[in-house]
């Protein structure tokens, strides 16, 4: 199964997260199939940048969101989308 989640980079203590398209099977630092944003939460609030269409595209051939990840589509109203023209 295709997931959207979160991969972890940057240094101890100061996390820093890219939005990546990846199987499941892969480990979550592993491989990927592509990157479609990042996640910075130091800021405040928390920096969520991604590419919307994209996103969009690999929602609608069916990749399931991660938990964190679905709550930040959420937030911006991406899921919404997704619901109305399926």
């Amino acid at each position: 199964m295709v997931r959207i989640r979160l991969k972890r980079i940057g240094a101890r203590g100061r996390p820093y997260y890219r939005i990546v398209i990846a199987d499941q099977r892969n480990s979550a630092a592993g491989r990927y199939i592509e990157q479609v944003g990042f996640y910075d939460p130091f800021p405040d609030p928390p920096r969520i940048d991604f590419d919307e269409e994209k996103m969009l595209e690999w929602l609608r051939k069916g990749a399931q969101p991660s938990d964190p990840v679905e709550r930040m589509l959420k937030s911006k109203g991406i899921l919404d989308k997704v619901k109305v023209n399926a």
